[in-house]
């Protein structure tokens, strides 16, 4: 059964119950969202590649099937972190002290890389965003570095602890 630990299996088994049925196991369009409530960070092409699918009653995945998908993508390298997202927003921060322009970010969330769609971004913003300042900026990082390790209330501290926003 997969290189799975046991109290790791529990956590599955509890997702199980909690996304699925008794037997049938769940959906295969749930598959990222179980990933995710598992805590781990898997890219729309890594869920599909492991068996998603976008329409419901398409496919089911039983835990056997499940474990071996939850073991690969745990050990799966491409699962950015807080550290890496600042890094990248960095390169859009002109002035250097924590904040970008919320036009840039949105360009950058509508366009590259898993691009979203409109309404997602409307969403995300919504619930992650201060309100943008006179010139059009917004705090992405806290100013100062240990605001930083503490990773204070900012829009990319709220994204990191809601997963389910990029849904």
């Amino acid at each position: 059964m997969a290189d799975v630990p046991k109290r790791e299996i529990e956590n599955v088994e509890f997702v199980f119950e909690v996304m699925g049925s008794a037997g049938e196991g769940i959906d295969a369009v749930d598959l990222g969202d179980a990933l995710r409530a598992l805590n781990l960070n898997p890219t729309l092409a890594l869920i599909e590649k492991m068996g998603g699918t976008k329409k419901r009653n398409e496919k089911k995945i039983k835990m056997d099937e499940f474990l071996p998908i939850y073991s690969q993508v745990k050990k799966e390298k491409e699962q950015g972190c807080y550290e890496d997202f600042i890094e990248c927003l960095k390169l859009y921060d002109k002035e250097e002290n924590g904040t970008m322009m919320l036009a840039e970010l949105q360009h950058a969330l509508l366009a590259l890389g898993e691009s979203l769609d409109d309404e997602q971004v409307e969403t995300l913003f919504a619930d992650c965003m201060d309100p943008e300042d006179d010139e059009g900026f917004i705090p992405y990082s806290p100013p100062d570095e240990r605001s930083r390790r503490l990773r204070l209330n900012t829009f990319l501290a709220r994204m990191c602890e809601r997963p389910d926003m990029l849904k």
